[in-house]
Order: C-alpha cells, then sequence, then structure tokens
C-alpha cells in the first residue's frame, strides 16, 4: 500500500476506520470500525474491491485503500 505523507498521517494517528460503499449518495452505505484489520474483512465479505476504506483520525480522515 503506497500512501502519501498525509494518508499515512491519518493511518498512524487512526482512532477508527470506515468502510463506504456506492456511488450513489442516496444509497451509500458506511460501517465504522475499530481496526483496519476489521474494515478489509467486511469490504472482503462482498467480494467485488468496491469497498473505500477510510482512516479517521481526530483532525480528519482520508482514503487509504479500495478492498
Amino acid at each position: 500500500m503506497q500512501l502519501n505523507p498525509r494518508e499515512q498521517a491519518h493511518l498512524d494517528a487512526a482512532i477508527y476506520f470506515t468502510a463506504i460503499r456506492g456511488a450513489d449518495p442516496r444509497t451509500r452505505t458506511r460501517e465504522q470500525f475499530a481496526t483496519k484489520e476489521a474494515a478489509i474483512a467486511y469490504a472482503e465479505s462482498h467480494g467485488d474491491r468496491r469497498t473505500m476504506i477510510y482512516a479517521v483520525s481526530a483532525v480528519g480522515s482520508a482514503h487509504i485503500m479500495n478492498a
């Protein structure tokens, strides 16, 4: 996983992770997880690599991967 410095800073300071699915805001889903591994496991359960994983820190968030 190649992250830029801002993304890496959010990952290093993450207080939780989100997994977001859906292009249309009306049907988009967002799940919250305590760990990156839990968010990835949720994403992989869909089997389509269309889930965006975000690291959320006290000062913001950053997209870190699709899973």
